[in-house]
């Protein structure tokens, strides 16, 4: 019995059971993907955490320590491939004779490097000038002393004699707050910023220096082991990472027993990585959940579309004497048949997508738990479609009764408890509560090891999305009930004299008709959604690396070689729209060294994007016109105005480094603003003054940075950037494409594009298949009303009247109240992934081209339905009557 059944399912109803099929397919593709996606996305973040590093760990040797049997102890607790000792002196400052003058500095540090220190650990310098074999000077202290390559430098040691190097380059430190970090301190509890002037020498040379000086002031010197860990070894999560590199520290601290201090750098940053894989589970639950949801309801509504005839069939059994267990069997043979075949197609388009558009495997290791889930979801999906209203009309006895259909069905609980409108009402007040209480969806409470995500923020967007679809069956239900008559005078142009009959045949319809329209609209809002925020983060994205580089193409010089002093050159390189230099000074807040930006704030704007999102204001334009309008203006970071209780107008005196006798002057500012992003500019603390102004107070007009606007292709200005410089080594020259790959926001490690892109195939597979696919199964179950008609003397004009009717009304429903709800819900999105945005989007973007391409996809779909049932009600009704 089994057998036939299902031979006579497939020979008779192959088309609905692929269609039933094809929804569980999506589902599981859908959810076998984002599984991907997290797999992928938690391996590439620690991947690129550890690789960022240039030092993972920094143990600093105790007076007294054993050095190779600390090394041993190393070994012991993890496997490393690198490690250099690192020799560190505390200096009175340094002293250099330039132009008839003396220039002397602060206290710095004295570091010895091995030779192979710069092979080992390549990010820790980069060479500006001369050579890195010898005496290295730090870019900065070369500008506080006034020297170059070939100049002679005074070393004023503590307690000891004063002793004279020759320079052989000059060097810039990437990573000198890692490199000179406090070990052993709590976070707070030393100065976070590194020295200003620095000063590096071959390690066997610095003990001939400082050796002297440990003897007699050992607290002024200290030995340091910086350790490159193998990284191969390291898990793919980045909480077992983290887990599995700070075990080992515990046990290397264990082993030393008091001989060295450890500063973990790695699980400093795979700790921070960790709340970037909680905002990698955020997008699952806010981009993908809404998916797997919309995939298991068109599978509900494709197998609901031949309910009728299921329960005629079922009915069919029962007067053939069938038991009610014998009708579930044979509904669970179906069910079973259709999970398997759909887990099967999906787990083949999930590996398909997922290595075209995640360019990631489907069975990686950790996806095994993924299948399974997308699996078990499957099941449910095809249960819930098939056996839940198999059981349902179980009772049913005779055929008249299983097709017979209730005219006047009670008014659902949730329209009389308006639930729609609470739901929506609900959303807004949540929505506006996160927007004014300061908080931010992923977690990071101060003393707490582990980040937390916010889940109540997901209430406002599912309270719209489930309340969107409930008013969508409340106004539509009015409209085919109260509102049949302006629903005729509506479908008058396509229905013409037939539009009243039309409309009360729709009316009787409404339960099928509504069902379409809902699901369309919970499609084209998934869809919307999905691609207002990838497009809005695609740009964003781009504003974040161009603030990061500065411009499309940047090139970044030093004091002694600016790179202004090219502009005219670079201006004239094929492809470059625009061009304007750029002042990058320090100067003083106190005695806090900080950044600062001299710039022509009329013309800045002209090379470089220049955002309302950076400054404190929200208004870009007239930020800058305020800063133009005064000689004297300064734009100050949040920090600093936070750190130092400053208000506007408040006169600030920093001090900046004179030309004319190489010290730094007292300049006196006005304080006009507070500016929160700038080119190039570190996150924290910086400053942004007039450059005319700078350079009259200072004597030099010099500016270190160009940035230039492009018209083409960066990658190509930048190489023509380079060929200019080519002469001047100390200029380093930088695109956009680069800092695209480099930028250090929350989510660059996640591959969001390959995510939404996925998530944007599946809106479009799902919007056709709600339209269209459900539309033209309900058009297949009602073919007998369709032949009737022709028998009846309906001509082809008169049943295309019905059919067209119902596809504009469930089209035009979908997509109106599918796009604006879209709409909302992307804004939501947006603002509640503030923390995704580096700055915050102004507004969202708008993806003109996949929304008609989505929209065109769902009509086409409804359209070829239309089309075939009308075709389909030509044939002559004779013999359309025999085959029913």
């Amino acid at each position: 019995m089994i057998s036939i059944w299902l031979s006579g399912l497939l020979a008779r109803r192959l088309g609905r059971l692929l269609g039933t099929a094809t929804g569980v397919a999506l589902a599981v593709a859908l959810l076998a993907d984002l599984g991907a996606f997290l797999v992928s996305s938690s391996a590439s973040m620690t991947a690129k955490a550890a690789a960022s590093l240039p030092v993972d760990w920094q143990l600093q040797l105790s007076g007294g320590a054993d050095a190779p049997a600390v090394t041993a102890a190393i070994g012991k607790a993890t496997a490393y491939d690198r490690l250099e000792t690192v020799g560190y002196a505390d200096a009175e400052g340094f002293e250099a004779q330039a132009g008839g003058t003396v220039q002397t500095t602060g206290p710095g540090k004295a570091v010895g490097l091995a030779p192979s220190y710069r092979r080992n650990f390549p990010a820790q310098l980069r060479l500006l000038l001369g050579s890195l074999d010898g005496v290295l000077i730090a870019q900065q202290t070369a500008a506080n002393l006034h020297v170059g390559v070939g100049d002679s430098v005074t070393i004023r040691r503590l307690s000891l004699p004063p002793v004279d190097v020759r320079v052989d380059g000059v060097i810039d430190l990437p990573n000198a707050d890692s490199m000179f970090q406090a070990i052993g301190l709590l976070p707070g509890a030393a100065p976070q910023a590194p020295p200003d002037n620095v000063l590096l020498l071959p390690l066997d040379r610095w003990h001939r220096l400082f050796d002297p000086q440990a003897a007699g002031r050992p607290e002024s010197v200290s030995i340091q082991f910086h350790i490159g860990i193998r990284h191969a070894g390291l898990p793919a999560d980045p909480e077992a990472a983290y887990a599995q590199t700070t075990n080992s520290a515990r046990n290397l601290e264990a082993r030393i027993a008091g001989s060295g201090l450890l500063a973990d750098n790695l699980a400093a940053r795979l700790d921070g990585v960790r709340s970037d894989a909680l905002y990698a589970k955020v997008l699952f639950l806010f981009l993908g959940a809404p998916g797997a949801v919309l995939a298991a309801l068109l599978t509900i509504a494709v197998a609901a579309s031949g309910s009728s005839r299921r329960r005629r069939d079922q009915a069919l059994l029962r007067i053939r004497c069938a038991t009610n267990l014998q009708i579930m069997s044979l509904a669970a043979i179906e069910a079973v048949s259709v999970a398997a075949a759909g887990i099967a197609i999906g787990w083949l388009l999930a590996g398909v997508l997922s290595a075209a558009v995640l360019h990631a495997a489907i069975f990686a290791p950790g996806m095994a738990i993924w299948l399974g889930v997308s699996a078990l979801v499957g099941l449910i999906a095809t249960a819930a479609a098939l056996l839940v209203p198999a059981l349902a009309s179980a009772r049913n006895l005779t055929v008249m009764q299983a097709a017979a259909t209730v005219a006047n069905l009670p008014t659902p609980l949730w329209q009389r408890i308006y639930l729609d409108a609470a739901l929506l009402a609900l959303s807004a007040i949540l929505f506006w509560q996160s927007q004014n209480s300061g908080y931010q969806l992923v977690l990071a409470p101060e003393g707490v090891a582990a980040s937390s995500v916010d889940y109540h923020a997901f209430l406002a967007p599912l309270s719209f999305w489930v309340g969107t679809g409930l008013l969508t069956m409340r106004l539509l239900g009015l409209s085919l009930g109260r509102g049949r008559n302006l629903l005729a005078q509506a479908l008058r142009p396509v229905a013409g004299p037939l539009s009243g009959i039309v409309a009360a045949s729709l009316a009787r319809q409404r339960r099928r008709v509504t069902r379409g329209a809902v699901l369309l609209v919970v499609a084209f809002s998934f869809a919307t959604s999905i691609a207002l925020f990838d497009t809005t983060y695609n740009a964003q994205s781009r504003i974040d690396a161009e603030l990061t580089n500065g411009a499309d193409v940047t090139v970044t010089g030093t004091s002694a070689a600016p790179a202004g002093s090219m502009l005219s050159r670079l201006a004239a390189i094929p492809g470059v729209a625009a061009a304007q230099a750029m002042q990058h000074r320090f100067a003083y807040v106190g005695n806090d060294l900080q950044d600062l930006y001299g710039i022509d704030a009329g013309h800045i704007g002209e090379a470089t994007r220049m955002s309302d999102a950076y400054f404190h204001n929200g208004d870009a334009r007239a930020t800058l016109a305020a800063l133009a309008g005064r000689a004297d203006g300064l734009l100050v970071s949040e920090e600093t105005v936070h750190d130092f209780q400053l208000q506007p107008g408040d006169r600030i005196n920093l001090r900046l480094l004179s030309l004319a006798d190489h010290q730094y002057h007292v300049v006196p500012f006005t304080f006009i603003g507070v500016v929160r992003e700038f080119p190039t500019a570190p996150k924290d603390s910086f400053l942004v003054a007039n450059a005319s102004y700078v350079a009259d107070q200072t004597g030099s007009s010099a500016a270190e940075i160009a940035l230039l606007r492009s018209s083409g292709d960066p990658a190509v200005v930048a190489q023509a950037a380079r060929a200019v410089t080519a002469s001047v080594p100390a200029m380093k020259v930088s695109d956009i494409g680069e800092s695209l790959h480099l930028i250090e926001s929350s989510l660059t490690a996640i591959d969001v594009a390959g995510l939404t892109h996925l998530e944007l195939v599946f809106a479009i597979l799902m919007a056709a298949g709600a339209g269209g696919v459900v539309f033209a199964l309900d058009l297949v179950d009602r073919r007998r009303a369709l032949i009737l008609l022709s028998a009846l003397g309906a001509t082809h004009r008169q049943i295309g009247a019905f059919l067209w009717s119902e596809a504009l009304l469930i089209l035009t429903v979908g997509s109106v109240l599918g796009l604006a709800g879209g709409f909302a819900v992307a804004q939501m999105l947006v603002k509640l992934l503030t923390g995704v945005f580096d700055p915050p989007p102004q507004s969202l973007i708008l993806p003109w081209g996949y929304l008609f391409l989505s929209l065109l996809s769902a009509a086409a779909v409804i359209g070829i339905a239309a089309i075939a049932a009308q075709i389909f009600s030509r044939r002559s009704a004779a013999r359309g009557l025999r085959e029913l």
